[in-house]
Parts: C-alpha cells; sequence; structure tokens
C-alpha cells in the first residue's frame, strides 16, 4: 500500500527546464524534478498550431505515467519571468522576453516590436476606412492613379501616410 501511495504521490511535479532540444518531433527538455533529481530526454507536448523554445530556468508541469519519473512528459512550461500582467478578462496574447508582442485586445490587436516585423506573401491586401504609416501628420504617399505634379501630390487620399 505505502509503495502505490508513493507511486500516485510522483505522478504530477514541478519542475525546471535546463536544457531544451527542439531538434526533434517532440522537444526534449532536461528536467531538474528535486534539487537532486535530473531527467534527460523528457518529451515536451504543445498544443497544435503553437510552438515555443522556453528560455533555461523556466517553470514546468510534468506527469510520470504510473508514478514512473523515467517516463515523465513536460505539459506546460511557463515563465514568470516574463509573463504579461495587467490583461482584461478574455484578452489573449503571443509575446516572448525581448518584448515582441501580438496582443488580442477587447478594442482590436495590437502588435508591437523592437525589432524588425516582416510580412512575407504573394499578396497583401489591407482593407481599412484610413491606413497610417507613421504618426499623425507624416507625409502624404501617393497611390496609383493619384495625381502628382512636379513631384507633389495634389490629388488622391487624405488618410495614407508615412513618415
Amino acid at each position: 500500500m505505502k509503495a502505490l501511495l508513493g507511486r500516485i504521490q510522483m505522478m504530477a511535479a514541478r519542475a525546471i527546464a535546463t536544457r531544451i532540444d527542439d531538434s526533434k518531433g517532440l522537444q526534449s527538455l532536461q528536467v531538474e524534478l528535486l534539487a537532486d533529481e535530473v531527467q534527460d530526454g523528457v518529451e515536451r507536448f504543445t498544443e497544435y498550431g503553437f510552438t515555443s523554445v522556453p528560455l533555461a530556468d523556466a517553470e514546468a508541469v510534468t506527469l510520470s505515467p504510473g508514478g514512473l519519473r523515467s517516463r515523465a512528459i513536460v505539459i506546460c512550461v511557463a515563465d514568470r519571468r516574463y509573463r504579461l500582467k495587467g490583461l482584461e478578462a478574455g484578452e489573449v496574447a503571443l509575446h516572448d522576453d525581448q518584448e515582441q508582442l501580438i496582443h488580442i485586445k477587447r478594442d482590436g490587436i495590437e502588435i508591437v516590436s523592437p525589432l524588425q516585423v516582416k510580412v512575407m506573401a504573394p499578396t497583401v491586401i489591407v482593407e481599412a476606412d484610413a491606413v497610417h504609416l507613421g504618426d499623425t501628420g507624416g507625409a502624404r504617399v501617393a497611390r496609383i492613379g493619384d495625381a502628382v505634379s512636379g513631384g507633389v501630390i495634389t490629388g488622391g487620399s487624405t488618410t495614407v501616410f508615412a513618415v
């Protein structure tokens, strides 16, 4: 009975991810479960369509079927060092440790990055009442078909701007 209780207690554990191998079909992590318990090659399961490579020292939740730590799997990885705070109920965000962010807010979607943002597609379609490139008061931009005379835009959109 005592052995069974011990196996049940070993089924779920908190861990620290110390090394990540992202080269296989499923990620493989090295985790520290207790001060002197290190498990190598622990597979990490993630939701379809979402992936990440956590930083070392991120926290993980492991499950060990049958209480056998040698068969542990990681079902969740979190990193409180970079967790976003202050979202409203119902909001969702995708972010990293470099302050890059896609935030689905209650009043729209915000994309923020201190780094380059690249869009790669054969065609990009933007449907909007106004497109602002740069800040308010930026230089006017001519569209195909707008009237331009001597390098000066003389007719066309007043809602497309560039810095």
